[in-house]
C-alpha cells in the first residue's frame, strides 16, 4: 500500500561557490602558524573527492565572525534565503502554490532559531496560518531520508493533503577556525552548504495532481546503541565542534546490509528486487562501504558520487539533492514500476530506509 508519493524536490545554494584548490588556500594561510604539517591538510582536502563548495558567505567574511552569536546569525539569514528559493521551487515543480501546503517540516543540525526557520517563511512565502509546523533538530545526516519518512507518515492520514520537507544546512557556518583536531580539518574540506526540498502528496492529492515522482511504500528507522560518539556535535562557547569518528564505515558495513534485508524481508521483497539507490554521500570511504555492503551494482551510486563531487557533503540536504538529481536524470531515472531504496545514516548513530515504487 502506498503511504504518499513524492511530487517533486527543489534546490537552492548560496550564491557563493568556490573550487577546492581555493578553500584551501585560505585555510592553510589561517592554519599557517599554528599547524606545522600543511600538506596535511592538503591530502585530507584531497582524498575526500570534493570538486566544489557553495558557502553560506564570501570567503573573505568569514575571519570577521566573533562567534557563535556571529556565526549563527548569519545561518539565520542565509538560511531563510535558501530555504524560501527551494520550497519555491519545489512548489512551482509539483505545480502547486504556498497556500496548498497543509504540513512543513524542517529540518537542519548546522544552527538554531527561535522562532524556527520555518516559522519565519510562513509570511515570507504566503503560507496558511493554519499550517502544520514541525521543526527537527539533531538528526544531522540521517534527517533528508527521515523528513520524507516523517511526511510520509502525516499523509498517509491525510491523503488530500500536501507536506513539505524542507532541509538547510549552511556547514561552513559550524566551522571551528581554532581545532586542529582531524575530524574537523577533514570536515574542513568535506561540507558544504545549500537547501532542498521535497514535495510529498497523499494518494488522493497525488491522483488529482497526476504526480509521477516515486511512491512511498514503507520507511524504517533503526538506532544502533553504544555509537553516541560516531558522529555529532560537542557543543561548546565557540559553537558546534564536530564529533566524527573513523569508525563510520565500519559501522555501515556492520549494520546496514543486515538492517536492509530485513527491512525488505518485512515488505516481501530482497536486494536483488531493488533497482535503484538513492544515497546520502557522507564521503568516500562512507560510499564505499555503503555499496559494499548494499552490493550495489557498478554505477547504481553515480550520482552521489557526483553529488559529492560537485557540492561536498551538505547534511541532511545531500539524499535530497541526489533525489532531486535522480527525478531529472534522463539516464538514470528508474523505469516505472520498479523499486527503488533510499538510504542515510547519521548521528544517533543510525540509519533510516525508505522503500520507494518509480
Amino acid at each position: 500500500m502506498s503511504l504518499g508519493r513524492i511530487a517533486a524536490v527543489g534546490s537552492a545554494f548560496p550564491r557563493h561557490r568556490y573550487d577546492q584548490e581555493t578553500l584551501l588556500a585560505a585555510l592553510k594561510v589561517h592554519w599557517a602558524e599554528r599547524y606545522f604539517n600543511l600538506d596535511r591538510i592538503e591530502q585530507l582536502h584531497k582524498n575526500v573527492l570534493v570538486g566544489t563548495r557553495h558557502l553560506a558567505l564570501a570567503l573573505e567574511e568569514y575571519p570577521g565572525l566573533k562567534g557563535f552569536g556571529d556565526s549563527n546569525a548569519a545561518w539565520i539569514r542565509v538560511a531563510e534565503e535558501v530555504g524560501a528559493e527551494a520550497v519555491t521551487a519545489a512548489l512551482a515543480a509539483a505545480g502547486l502554490h504556498s497556500r496548498d501546503i497543509d504540513a512543513l517540516y524542517f529540518v537542519t543540525v548546522t544552527g538554531i532559531a527561535t522562532p524556527s526557520i520555518d516559522a519565519r517563511l510562513v509570511e515570507r512565502l504566503g503560507l496558511r496560518p493554519d499550517v502544520k509546523r514541525v521543526p527537527i533538530f539533531g538528526l544531522g545526516c540521517v534527517a533528508g531520508a527521515a523528513g520524507i519518512a516523517r511526511a510520509a507518515d502525516y499523509v498517509r492520514g491525510a491523503p488530500d493533503e500536501v507536506a513539505v520537507l524542507l532541509s538547510v544546512e549552511l556547514c561552513s557556518l559550524t566551522l571551528q577556525r581554532d581545532d586542529l583536531s582531524i575530524p574537523n580539518l577533514i570536515a574542513s574540506g568535506l561540507f558544504g552548504d545549500g537547501a532542498a526540498a521535497v514535495v510529498v502528496v497523499g494518494t488522493e492529492r497525488a491522483r488529482r495532481l497526476r504526480a509521477n515522482g516515486p511512491e512511498i511504500l514503507a520507511t524504517k528507522s533503526v538506532f544502533y546503541p553504544g555509537t553516541e560518539r560516531v558522529m555529532g556535535w560537542d557543543v561548546r562557547s565557540s559553537g558546534f565542534q564536530i564529533v566524527l569518528s573513523a569508525d563510520v564505515p565500519k559501522v555501515v558495513e556492520e549494520h546496514l546490509r543486515k538492517d536492509v534485508d530485513l527491512f525488505l524481508a518485512e515488505q516481501g521483497l530482497d536486494r536483488g528486487a531493488i533497482t535503484s539507490f538513492v544515497c546520502h554521500p557522507g564521503g568516500p570511504k562512507v560510499l564505499e562501504a555503503m555499496a559494499r555492503a548494499l552490493e550495489a551494482p557498478a554505477g547504481a551510486l553515480d550520482l552521489t558520487w557526483k553529488s559529492l563531487a560537485e557540492v561536498g557533503n551538505l547534511s541532511s540536504t545531500s539524499v535530497l539533492l541526489v533525489l532531486e538529481a535522480t527525478l531529472a536524470s534522463a539516464e538514470h531515472r528508474p523505469a516505472s514500476g520498479t523499486a527503488g531504496l533510499l538510504v542515510a545514516l547519521g548521528p544517533g548513530f543510525c540509519s533510516e530506509l525508505v522503500l520507494l515504487r518509480w
